[in-house]
């Protein structure tokens, strides 16, 4: 990253901030600049005089647009929430015009949604916010969210295009796990020192018949292809967990899901690789500040929350 000479004791303007905040979610000086009603080149010039205040790069140019540096990043974190706050009084006229605002309708994993998401924004609802929770798929979520059926999307990918802009928002890491009874059949320590061959021919309880999540980990684990059929497949993986549990089988699962299990010993850890599989989850919205203030407090909830997560 280049660095450049900072005024870090000058003030930031406000019109680079929201001008640096659309082309953070928009992906372009170009989108930017329709969403903003400027010149394509007032984009960049602005953009030019932000770096030269902060002394740091913010983009870098990509194939179909720009892509924000990690310093981008936590700027767009920071003034996101105050920026969104003030369009949104400046849309509706002043504080405390209009109706109440509408329900924030939320996407994502069932199992994400259950486990972290709902608890996390359950205190909201003492404020006023109200909720619609949808699970589903990524892809036809993030489809929906184009669409305007849906506020946030949780996309356990990154989402392509300039159309919706996205921050990462968790890393689940994948944990291969079976019961205490099976753990034992299976031997202390022997997945690691035989890799795939200690656990051929064992029941695999899975998400889905082309088992995604175990193949994933088998992949970037052990360096093979993991073939066969599973012994149970449940679309939802909180069933997955209980059926292991009871001593169905192993299974890889994200450990935000089965902390508990683990730690009480109901689930126990066949290997800890030193590169375990990682996911990250992204927070995705339409660019540009929402009309809907709630939606501003739920996303940022969710950023704050996911730092524990």
């Amino acid at each position: 990253m280049a660095h450049r000479e900072s005024n870090a004791g000058a003030p930031l303007d406000l019109s680079l901030l929201r001008t640096f905040l659309a082309v953070h979610r928009a992906g372009s000086f170009t989108a930017a600049a329709r969403l903003l009603g400027l010149s394509q080149p007032t984009v960049t010039t602005q953009m030019r005089s932000l770096e030269e205040q902060l002394g740091r790069e913010l983009f870098e140019r990509g194939p179909r647009g720009v892509l924000p540096t990690s310093v981008a990043d936590e700027l767009a974190a920071q003034v996101a929430a105050p920026l969104d706050a003030l369009a949104t009084v400046a849309d509706r006229g002043g504080l405390g015009a209009g109706q109440p605002p509408d329900p924030v309708h939320v996407a994502g994993p069932a199992e994400l949604l259950c486990a972290r998401v709902l608890p996390a924004l359950a205190p909201l609802t003492a404020r006023g916010v109200r909720l619609r929770i949808s699970t589903g798929l990524t892809d036809e979520l993030l489809e929906g969210l184009r669409g305007g059926r849906f506020d946030l999307v949780i996309a356990t990918t990154r989402p392509r295009g300039r159309t919706l802009a996205s921050v990462p928002l968790m890393d689940e890491e994948f944990v291969l796990v079976a019961s205490p009874a099976w753990a034992e059949r299976i031997g202390p320590d022997r997945v690691a020192a035989e890799g795939a061959a200690a656990l051929h021919g064992l029941p695999l309880v899975t998400y889905a018949e082309d088992l995604p999540i175990a193949r994933r980990y088998w992949r970037h684990v052990f360096g093979v292809r993991l073939s066969g059929q599973a012994a149970i497949t449940v679309p939802d993986l909180r069933g997955v967990l209980a059926a292991v549990a009871a001593g169905a089988g192993i299974t890889v699962l994200p450990r935000y899901l089965c902390q508990d299990e683990l730690t009480s010993g109901a689930l126990v850890a066949l290997l800890t690789p030193e590169d375990p599989p990682i996911n990250t989850g992204y927070l995705t919205q339409r660019p540009g500040a929402s009309d809907n203030p709630h939606v501003t407090l739920v996303r940022e909830r969710l950023l704050r929350a996911a730092r524990t997560w």
